[in-house]
């Protein structure tokens, strides 16, 4: 009997079935693998072990005297047959199968290995008068052939490393039964793949993307979906406000901040004590920082407006070119040579977004460069798409701070100057808002800093019609 598809079935059939899947099938055979697996490791590791003896042992062949000896004192024998747990044996041969050193009962081995050519090595189970021994038979180079080193033990540790590691795959191997059985049950009565797929939508929104959730999902579920819809529309009209709010402070801000400064310069023009002059200079430049802070706060706000066009054909040779101007009626701090290297940049983006980061840019390196900075605005197309330089060779940003230096409201440990910590910050929310990335580089040929923000290939324009 089928049971007929609904829009909205319950999935505790379905979980329930494919959870004690791995349970009743996968289980065994990874338990059975995972023990072969550890004891082969196992094997290996106490082989090895042997080998290292037997390594030993080699090195204390000596063929000064043209024919092979082996010297071994009473304390290293000790030291060679030490094991807490089982008897260890060593044998020594000539290339001739004369006895140099060690246990003359080690050549009644059964079966007998075959004699190693020298740098090779044999590994196997033997017996020894009714006694089980793993063997490890090394060839070392001895002139005339190849002496033969014997090493071996009885197999108590590894019986015993063998049952433990039975005994640890089972205790797991049940262990893990019983937790997939309880999981089994918890997924069948809370529906794990649903949340799943509910919980991948949730991680896709943030403050820029709160678009309803559309995820189709069981009934018991579409009463929290509603609810988390309803909670991204209240958030998007909190965002909304919030932009608002600080567009229209940042706006409100700037005029009486501007007449400030206006008065202040005047007051200086005046005829005053000379003695407050450098008063009048403080509250000059804190109004010119308080009026950056003010653009800045709009400029971010206008960045993170997802209501502006970033799809407009520009050439990003025409905004330098337009801040170039800007600059050139600007007086700049003492010795700094600001220059411009331009090139075709055609891109798809918002001028006034793309300007704004570029004049954050060339702020932040006049700014922090120091006095008698050489500083160079850049732009250009390559494979990866068009992009915007700004270089400087003033002290630079450390690689270990420059991710940070693009954050709100972080200046470097080393930075000079009034600035308020958001112009990189800036730079960086328009690349994001127009698919790009600002990246903090090394300048060209020596120090400094070069603040370099990439946009996306633009598409071409149709071909027109033959």
């Amino acid at each position: 009997m089928t049971v007929p598809d609904r829009p909205r079935s319950s999935l505790q059939r379905r979980l329930f079935v494919w959870l004690m899947l791995p349970l009743l099938v996968v289980l065994p055979a990874l338990g059975a693998a995972l023990y072969q697996q550890v004891q082969q490791s196992a094997q290996s590791w106490l082989d090895e072990g042997l080998e290292d003896t037997a390594l030993t042992l080699a090195g204390q062949i000596d063929l000064r005297s043209g024919s092979p000896s082996v010297d071994i004192s009473a304390t290293m024998d000790r030291a060679l047959r030490f094991d807490r747990q089982d008897d260890v044996f060593y044998l020594v041969l000539g290339p001739r199968g004369e006895l140099l050193q060690g246990d003359a009962g080690l050549a009644e081995l059964q079966p007998r290995p075959r004699p190693q050519a020298a740098g090779s090595a044999y590994y196997g189970d033997v017996r020894l008068r009714d006694r089980e021994l793993r063997l490890v038979q090394l060839g070392r180079d001895c002139g005339d052939g190849a002496c033969q080193v014997l090493v071996a033990e009885t197999l108590h540790k590894r019986d015993a490393l063998q049952r433990e590691i039975a005994t640890y795959v089972a205790l797991n191997g049940g262990a893990l039964a019983v937790l997939l059985a309880l999981a089994s049950w918890w997924a069948v009565r809370q529906g794990l793949t649903p949340l799943t797929v509910l919980s991948a939508e949730l991680e896709r929104r943030d403050l820029h993307r709160l678009t309803p959730l559309t995820a189709r999902l069981p009934r018991e579920l579409v009463p929290l979906q509603a609810a988390f819809n309803r909670l991204f529309e209240r958030l998007s009209r909190a965002a909304g406000a919030q932009r608002e709010f600080l567009a229209d402070a940042a706006h409100q801000l700037r005029t009486p901040l501007t007449s400030l400064q206006t008065e202040i310069e005047l007051a200086m023009l005046e005829p005053h004590d000379q003695r407050v002059d450098p008063l009048l200079e403080r509250l000059r430049l804190r109004v010119v920082r308080s009026a950056r802070l003010a653009q800045q706060l709009l400029s971010l706000a206008r960045a993170e407006d997802r209501s502006v066009d970033v799809g407009q054909r520009i050439d990003l040779r025409d905004i330098a070119t337009e801040s170039g101007q800007d600059w050139a009626h600007r007086s700049l701090p003492s010795g700094v040579d600001l220059g411009f290297e331009l090139a075709e940049a055609p891109a798809l983006g918002h001028a006034f977004l793309l300007r704004e980061a570029l004049e954050n840019l060339i702020h932040n390196a006049v700014s922090y460069a120091g006095a008698g900075a050489r500083i160079t605005v850049r732009c250009g197309t390559d494979a990866d798409g068009p992009w915007l330089e700004v270089e400087d060779n003033g002290p630079g940003i450390a690689p270990a701070d420059r991710p940070a230096a693009m954050q709100r409201f972080r200046r470097g440990d080393k930075a000079t100057g009034a600035g308020s910590g958001l112009g990189l910050a800036i730079a960086a929310d328009i690349a994001a808002r127009h698919g790009g990335r600002l990246a903090l580089l090394d300048a060209h040929g020596g120090p400094g800093l070069r603040a370099r923000l990439s946009l996306p290939l633009p598409p071409q324009d149709p071909s027109p019609a033959a």
